[in-house]
């Protein structure tokens, strides 16, 4: 080949890749540069994607800011008052374990779901733990930018596209500190649906239909017109990986003409009683100028379930803003445990109606926990020291606790685990390979994981 045929390749490449995954579908770059979404199948082949097996997913519903064990799941209601709180505990369906009292829908279903009280680790900023619990690893650069990819980019890079028309890896609605691909590459970051299933109205992936001014037979010849490059491609062709690049086009063509992407992402297709079961349509106001809103992700958890239905591999649903360090217990009380409750109940017991329990496992986790200690202003500080994990289905068995925390909830008490635990368990269940190593920028290569057993209590 010449050097001016490789030269065309390499710029080829470099303008394919700038694209990354911004947006599912722009209909501005219907044109002789392609579909948006077509470099995005391309570069995921660039990464060495393979097929997946089986049809295994996990929802991660990330409760950034960071959840009280104490408001939550691992209440202490013999603890002083100034640790264990305002609030109370409840028996659940599963004799000897006790949550937090406002959570009764959840203790009714506390057979089907699990619980680990004795998580720790030691970075008490919210975007550092948001590293440690999406990668494994600490992070070494910008608190928000990956130095090491997350568990979903791991995911996209080596499972795939199991399904033609939807993307392996999703986020609900836009990404999070945490959730990026770094040195994998873009083909591994996220598909953000930018559209927020917690928004009144309609809700409407951007650009998953064509504008009402181009119609199909336009975009049609646009797309013979790529065909027209056919020559070009193959002289250009010395990889093996660009000469798929008609196949990506025929993909996304496919998931613009066709029905399986906008059958997924069509909640208004979700019977009213389905949606009303998830709950709370609106979103609530906290008590206090700080970032304890809670918007109404319950419909981000049912779009979550229509996506794994459909068979994406990973969806992470953004259930922030957990950080309640002023007025806790009213932000508790009237905005995150009621909609928290019914969301997640919804969410197991619909999974397991429609037979997906067994294969979609469902972690609900943030970075960290909260101070044993109530503050001055009602609220809990930022608190690596313990903190708690929900999990259920792909395997794990409902009504068991792994671990515990201390008489104030400070520290483990026995049988610590670490976050890379939680996404050993996470990859052992999609079938991800741990010990494999990729390169980072500079060439050196990293483990998925750089520690972590899979939690066999679980199961």
């Amino acid at each position: 080949m010449s050097d001016r045929s490789k030269q065309g390749c390499a710029d080829f490449q470099r303008s394919l890749t700038r694209t990354g995954r911004r947006g599912f579908l722009r209909a501005g770059a219907l044109g002789i540069a392609g579909l948006t979404f077509a470099d995005v199948l391309r570069l995921q082949a660039q990464a060495g994607n393979s097929v997946a097996s089986g049809a295994r997913s996990v929802i991660i519903l990330w409760m950034r800011g960071g959840p009280s064990q104490h408001e939550t799941w691992d209440p202490k209601p013999d603890a002083p008052l100034d640790y264990r709180g305002y609030f109370s505990t409840t028996s659940t369906c599963v004799p000897d374990i006790q949550i937090c009292d406002l959570l009764p829908q959840c203790a009714k279903i506390m057979d089907k779901w699990s619980i680990i009280r004795s998580l720790h680790h030691h970075d008490a900023g919210h975007s550092a733990g948001d590293q440690l619990c999406f990668t494994g690893y600490a992070n070494e650069g910008a608190a928000d930018v990956n130095t090491k990819p997350s568990c979903g980019s791991i995911v996209a890079k080596q499972l795939g596209q199991r399904n033609r028309e939807l993307p392996p890896y999703v986020m609900i609605p836009r990404r999070v500190p945490g959730v990026d691909s770094a040195y994998l590459g873009q083909g591994c970051a996220p598909f953000e649906t930018q559209a927020d299933p917690a928004s009144e109205g309609k809700f409407r992936i951007p650009n998953l239909s064509l504008p009402t001014s181009v119609s199909v037979d336009r975009v049609g010849n646009r797309r013979k017109l790529l065909g027209g490059l056919d020559q070009i491609k193959r002289r250009v062709d010395y990889s093996r990986q660009l000469g798929a690049v008609d196949e990506f086009q025929d993909q996304a063509w496919n998931i613009l003409t066709g029905d399986a992407a906008k059958k997924a992402f069509d909640l208004d297709a979700e019977p009213k009683h389905i949606r009303e079961r998830y709950g709370f349509m609106t979103a609530y106001k906290a008590p206090t100028p700080d970032r304890c809103g809670v918007p109404a992700w319950s419909q981000r958890f049912l779009l979550a379930r229509r996506l794994v239905e459909a068979g994406v591999p990973l969806v992470t649903v953004d259930c922030r803003w957990w950080d309640t360090h002023v007025k806790g217990y009213e932000t508790m009380r009237d905005g995150f445990l009621p909609r928290w409750d019914q969301a997640y109940s919804a969410l197991i017991e619909d999974l397991e109606q429609r037979g997906l329990l067994d294969s979609t496992m469902v972690l609900a986790w943030g970075e960290f926990g909260r101070t044993p200690k109530v503050n001055k202003t009602g609220g809990r500080d930022h608190y690596p020291g313990v903190f708690s994990a929900a999990m259920a289905g792909g395997g794990v068995q409902g009504g068991r606790i792994v671990g515990a925390s201390d008489s104030k909830g400070a520290f483990p008490l026995s049988n610590a685990k670490r976050p890379q635990d939680v996404l050993a368990t996470l990859y052992g269940h999609l079938g991800v390979d741990t010990a494999i190593q990729y390169p980072d920028h500079t060439g050196r290569p990293f483990p998925v994981l750089p520690f972590g057993d899979r939690i066999s209590e679980l199961f």
